[in-house]
C-alpha cells in the first residue's frame, strides 16, 4: 500500500501549490462533486486530497488523489474508462503469460487530464489549459504520484474470463470494466434502479464485453458478468433476486443443481441471455445473437474459472 502522502513537487514550472491540500471525505463529496460522489463512494472510497496548483497567466492545474481501500478499487476507476493516449511512468507493461487480462495501461492522457492507478491511488490531474508546458506539468505530477509506490497486478477476477472463445468470440480488453456497486453497474450496463443483484463493497463484479464479426461482416457483440459474493448462499439469494426481478415471466430453475442442470436459458428483446450459479460466483450472458453462444460463453467462462481456482 501507498504512503498516506504521495511527494507532490510544490512548484513545477511556473504552477505553485498551497501546503496543504483540501480534504474530502465520504460526508463532503457530493457536495464537491455538485452530486456525483456515488461513482466513488461504489468502491471502498477512505478520502480525497485535492491540490490547485496556480500559475500567473496560463490557468490552474487541479490534482485530485483517490485514497481507496485497496488496489482493487483504484484499479476498478481507472477501469471505468480505457480511453486516452496510454502513458506508462516506468516502462512498458509486463506481458501476462497465460493470456489472461491485463490492464492497457496504468495511466492515460488526453484533452490536457491525466487518470492513472497507482497502488490504492486513484489520480486525476488537470490542465485548465492544454498546452506543452501544461501537458509536461501533469506529466511530472503524475510521476511523482507513481513514484515509490508498488505495482499489484490487476484484481484476481478480471483474469477470469478468457481473452478468446473458440477462436470465434474475443474480449473487449478495451472495454472491461471491474467494479462492486450496482450504481456504478448500471453506468456500465444498466439492468434496474434497483439493487437486483445484491452488490455492495463486499462483492466484486467485472463485465467482460466479447465480440465476434458475423456472416454478414457486421459486428456481433454479448455481455458477460462475473460476481463473487462472500459466500455460496449469499450467491444464490442474490441469483433468485436477479431471476425474479430480470425474468419475471421465465420460469425458475432450481439453482442447487450442477453441470447443465443449473443454467437458465432465456430469450429476450435483445438477444439470449444465460446464467449459472457457481459456488459463490454467479456468472451471467446478456444480448447474445442465439442460445448457442449463449452457452459456449457460459461454458468457457466456467471452465477458466474452475482452472484458475475459482468457483467454490
Amino acid at each position: 500500500m501507498n504512503a498516506d502522502q504521495p511527494n507532490l513537487p510544490k512548484t513545477v514550472g511556473i504552477w505553485n501549490r498551497p501546503e496543504a491540500p483540501r480534504i474530502i471525505n465520504s460526508k463532503k463529496i457530493f457536495k464537491y462533486m455538485n452530486g456525483a460522489g456515488e461513482l466513488y463512494l461504489g468502491y471502498r472510497f477512505r478520502h480525497l486530497e485535492v491540490f490547485d496548483y496556480t500559475s500567473p497567466d496560463q490557468g490552474n492545474i487541479l490534482v485530485e488523489v483517490y485514497y481507496m481501500e485497496g488496489s482493487d478499487d483504484a484499479f476498478g476507476l481507472l477501469s471505468l474508462d480505457w480511453g486516452g493516449e496510454a502513458v506508462f511512468f516506468d516502462g512498458a507493461p509486463a506481458a501476462e503469460s497465460d493470456q489472461s487480462f491485463a490492464a492497457p495501461a496504468r495511466a492515460f492522457y488526453g484533452g490536457g487530464l491525466l487518470r492513472m492507478w497507482s497502488d490504492d491511488i486513484y489520480a486525476r490531474i488537470m490542465a485548465a489549459r492544454e498546452t506543452p508546458a501544461s501537458t509536461e506539468a501533469v506529466m511530472t505530477i503524475g510521476r511523482a504520484i507513481a513514484a515509490d509506490s508498488g505495482q499489484p497486478p490487476a484484481p484476481a477476477l478480471v483474469k477470469m474470463p478468457p481473452r478468446a472463445i473458440d477462436a470465434v468470440w474475443k474480449l473487449r480488453a478495451d472495454r472491461l470494466s471491474f467494479f462492486r456497486s450496482y450504481l456504478v453497474l448500471n453506468s456500465i450496463y444498466y439492468l434496474s434502479h434497483e439493487n437486483i443483484l445484491d452488490l455492495d463493497l463486499s462483492a466484486e463484479a467485472v463485465m467482460a464485453p466479447y465480440e465476434h464479426v458475423a456472416q454478414s461482416g457486421d459486428p456481433e457483440r454479448s455481455q458477460f458478468l462475473l460476481v463473487k459474493y462472500e459466500n455460496p448462499e449469499r450467491a444464490r439469494q442474490a441469483l433468485n433476486r436477479f431471476h425474479d426481478a430480470y425474468l419475471p415471466d421465465h420460469k425458475k430453475k432450481s439453482t442447487t443443481g450442477t453441470g447443465a442442470d443449473n443454467r437458465h436459458l432465456a430469450n429476450l428483446e435483445d438477444g439470449w441471455l444465460a446464467y449459472k450459479l457457481l459456488g459463490r460466483y454467479i456468472a451471467i450472458v446478456f444480448e447474445c445473437p442465439d442460445p448457442e453462444s449463449a452457452g459456449i460463453i457460459l461454458q468457457k467462462n466456467e471452465s477458466n474459472l474452475l482452472k484458475k481456482g475459482g468457483g467454490s
